[in-house]
């Protein structure tokens, strides 16, 4: 709500004690969403990058590939062991696409368009892969918007 209100030094002063609070051995899912909107509230955009690159670090420790006795094909995707509660899996898969849709206009912002072509890359599949309904539609379009601004721009990007 601070961040929303325009008030980001609030917003970034009490996502970081959170960010504290939860620790590096914290619900994944949890570091995921808050490194997430700690991105939003940087002013230094290689700042908003490494908030977003630990957001998505989050999200890959979460989802592991199952390699047990289970039962499960090996491949299988599960939720990752430790403390916290779990969540489900579909939930955190709807991050992706945003995920790396961030990091691609990170990337763009420093202009490494390279690097923003390709999260763009992974962003469009992990987005393909959810369900049709409005946010993945919102997703594709500003997946488009973006790299029609890369195809197009000779310059830094704004």
């Amino acid at each position: 709500m601070l961040h929303r209100a325009g008030d980001r030094e609030e917003a970034r002063n009490r996502l970081s004690q959170l960010w504290h609070e939860i620790g590096p051995q914290g619900d994944a899912f949890h570091r995921c969403t808050l490194a997430h909107y700690m991105a939003d509230t940087q002013d230094d955009p290689k700042d908003e990058l490494d908030w977003d690159l630990r957001a998505l670090e989050a999200a890959e420790g979460f989802v592991t590939e199952r390699t047990d006795d289970t039962g499960a094909a090996p491949g299988a995707t599960s939720v990752a062991d430790g403390p916290g509660p779990r969540h489900p899996l579909v939930a955190l898969r709807a991050f992706f696409p945003s995920l790396h849709l961030n990091l691609a206009t990170d990337y763009a912002g420093l202009d490494r368009r390279a690097e923003a072509r390709a999260q763009l890359v992974r962003a469009r599949a992990s987005a393909n892969a959810l369900a049709d309904g409005e946010y993945r539609q919102g997703l594709r379009e500003a997946i488009d918007r973006l790299e029609l601004r890369l195809e197009g721009s000779a310059g830094p990007l704004p």
